[in-house]
């Protein structure tokens, strides 16, 4: 497993396989890497001849400097983890690689990037759109790996494919859970031993929440429970809880199309986000 610094170096290796014919697959991330982050590394090993895995953690994507600065980067243990792994290359470009003095240019989905995390973090998701953008142009990979977890995320990424003509394919990756239902996060090590154990609130109160939508309650009432029982819990701020459908994220009163319930929280300093299908409701 090569760690690659530079844009040159790593257009150099993909021209290699692509002489070779070679299929090449990216599983972008940020670093401090977890289980949810090999399992996506496994799904790409399993549809690609080679493995790119990017770590860069993206300044434009923080509208908060302090979240930045805490955001972990673990580097060499990164490394450690996917070297089982066959990962061919680790690409782990400064940020003056990614954003050379000058870089003036901004990606921006409209429409998806603004409800949910987009209207409580702003210019996070122009900040994604851009990186996810340039890692595309710079691998010059057939086929990108995402996780399920930040389902908003999946979705802009998609339609910024589609609508530039990127040619890339975009697979979604089930959200791997923790055995007490919390779904994998690196931000979820920065949770105290008290909190970690109050956070299995968060899934169960969306999954209590969309079988009774299922059943036929309402989503006010619903999601009002849970909201109760998260702050009952511990927790210092629902930031937002919400049915929407699932494509295109329009808010919705019941699940009459494929819909999900979203959410992000506040634990301990700590923001939280999750998401779980919504059952078809059962009928009358």
């Amino acid at each position: 497993m090569m760690i690659v610094r530079s844009v040159a170096e790593l257009r150099a290796k993909v021209a290699a396989w692509r002489r070779a014919e070679e299929i090449v697959g990216v599983v972008p991330t940020m670093g401090a890497l977890h289980a949810g982050h090999l399992s996506l590394v496994e799904a790409a090993k399993g549809a690609c001849d080679r493995v790119i895995v990017t770590i860069f953690v993206n300044p434009k994507q923080f509208n908060n400097p302090e979240d930045l600065a805490k955001y972990p980067r673990t580097e060499e243990r990164d490394a450690e983890l996917l070297d089982p792994h066959g990962v061919d290359v680790v690409f782990a470009p400064p940020a003056s690689e990614v954003y050379p003095d000058g870089f003036a240019t901004k990606v921006s989905v409209a429409g998806l990037g603004d409800p949910l995390c987009g209207a409580h973090r702003p210019g996070h998701f122009d900040g994604v759109a851009t990186v996810v953008t340039k890692l595309f142009g710079m691998t010059n990979a057939d086929r990108a790996f995402f996780g399920e977890k930040d389902w908003q995320q999946l979705q802009i990424v998609r339609r910024l494919v589609k609508d530039l003509n990127l040619p890339v394919e975009i697979t979604g990756c089930p959200t791997l859970r923790d055995p007490d239902g919390v779904a994998m996060s690196s931000r979820n090590g920065r949770l105290s031993p008290e909190d970690r154990a109050k956070a299995c609130v968060l899934p169960r109160a969306m999954q209590d929440a969309a079988a009774a939508i299922a059943s036929g309650g309402t989503a006010a009432e619903a999601l009002a429970t849970a909201r109760t029982a998260i702050l009952e819990a511990g927790f210092a701020e629902v930031e937002y809880l919400e049915l929407r459908a699932a494509e295109d994220l329009a808010p919705l009163e019941r699940p009459d199309r494929p819909a999900r319930i979203f959410a992000a929280a506040w634990l301990g300093g700590v923001r939280l986000i999750d998401n779980i299908a919504v059952p078809e409701m059962n009928p009358a």
